[in-house]
């Protein structure tokens, strides 16, 4: 964040309050599910249940009691010989279309679907399988982005249901049309699934009886998408957002002033696309991206809102670091403006030292919300 030029959240980082914030709580995984709950001012510890039953709701999965969602990556895996022997090449798949995806999710309903296990399609390399059983223990189940480049025999799941199931897909996808397209084109196959993050569904207080206030959830992910529609939240979607770099920041812009003019009280305007640079180990992209969240998103909000009583709430929900490719624990910066009661920070810009030097630190990010609300320290 040092690194990139963005005058608008240095300006408000200037004449609002700035300090650290832990948004992962201890003993839990750094992964968007967990943090975006508690940016959201819900405790994962007491409400967290998996990812995939999240992303379920967005999609539009009515989950049974018996069911069990988790998340499906279409992935890109590398090598020759047995299953084992591949390396975790690409977690995303090149970043595959929804089109060419929802033709491989659908032909692998087809093939291993039915009885208890259902494919549904998402967003790009992100997919949902639906398991019908009165099994709670998944095992251990690790993340695809955790092990880019990496053996995936270690890696494999102890649960012998969803090993098989993640094997069987690499021999029905390998050698698919879509695939072989992508290769002839120079891009990544999504030659297996990796399936994680499962879960059953709990259920969430409503936004409006935790806050007395009316919200909306803009995001291009199905995570955030379904804890908005768990939690009785509006879901915009926006037309060309993707969740990377090439994303609509015009679009979430023009949708979250729309709402905030609109009538809503709360507008949660998540940008995926510094998250997915980070993974991908993308420097130059990832600074860009967090310049064009400044340039395009940020100026057109404060443009659209002057003159109005608003408050702004900028943080991460994790930190994923360009050397390490994948979710860390360490506290986050943040940013609360008050257009209304401009302070004196303190400091001169907004990123990671700036934070620290501030010597504000908030253990629980659940709080946060609240303390734009009710402008607290």
């Amino acid at each position: 964040m040092s690194a990139a030029d963005k005058p608008n959240m240095d300006y408000l980082a200037r004449h609002g309050r700035v300090g650290l914030v832990r948004t992962v709580p201890d003993g839990m995984k750094p992964g968007s599910d967990v943090a975006n709950l508690a940016a959201l001012g819900y405790d994962p510890k007491l409400c967290y249940s998996g990812r995939a039953p999240l992303e379920a709701a967005s999609i539009g999965i009515a989950l049974q009691p018996d069911d069990i969602a988790i998340r499906c990556n279409l992935v890109t895996l590398d090598g020759t010989g047995d299953y084992e022997r591949l390396t975790m090449r690409d977690y995303c798949a090149g970043g595959i279309s929804t089109q060419e995806a929802g033709v491989l999710v659908d032909y692998l309903q087809q093939n291993l679907g039915g009885d208890c296990f259902d494919f549904h399609v998402g967003k790009s390399y992100r997919h949902c399988l639906i398991w019908n059983t009165d099994r709670n223990d998944l095992g251990i189940l690790t993340e695809p982005h955790n092990i880019l480049d990496m053996p995936i025999a270690e890696y494999l799941p102890d649960c012998d249901e969803i090993n098989e199931l993640m094997r069987k897909s690499y021999e029905i996808l390998k050698d698919h049309p879509v695939n072989i397209g992508r290769i002839e084109r120079g891009l990544a196959p999504a030659n297996s699934i990796w399936l994680w993050g499962g879960g059953r569904q709990k259920q969430l207080m409503s936004f409006r009886e935790k806050y007395q206030m009316d919200g909306a959830m803009i995001s291009a992910v199905d995570l955030l998408n379904g804890i908005a529609i768990l939690t009785g939240m509006e879901v915009i979607r926006v037309e060309g957002a993707t969740g990377y770099i090439d994303t609509n920041f015009e679009g979430k812009a023009a949708a979250a002033l729309d709402a905030l003019h609109g009538g809503k009280d709360f507008v949660y305007l998540h940008l995926e696309a510094p998250d997915e640079c980070g993974h991908r180990a993308e420097y130059q992209k990832k600074l860009r991206s967090i310049e064009m969240i400044d340039k395009i998103v940020l100026s057109r909000l404060l443009d659209g809102l002057d003159g109005t009583d608003y408050r702004i709430l900028i943080m991460p929900d994790h930190a994923t670091p360009l050397e390490l490719r994948t979710h860390t624990d360490e506290p986050v910066p943040y940013l609360i403006y008050s257009s209304s009661d401009k302070e004196d920070s303190g400091v001169d810009c907004f990123d990671e030292d700036s934070a620290l030097a501030s010597g504000v630190y908030q253990e629980n990010a659940a709080v946060m919300i609240r303390k734009m609300i009710e402008w607290e320290n």
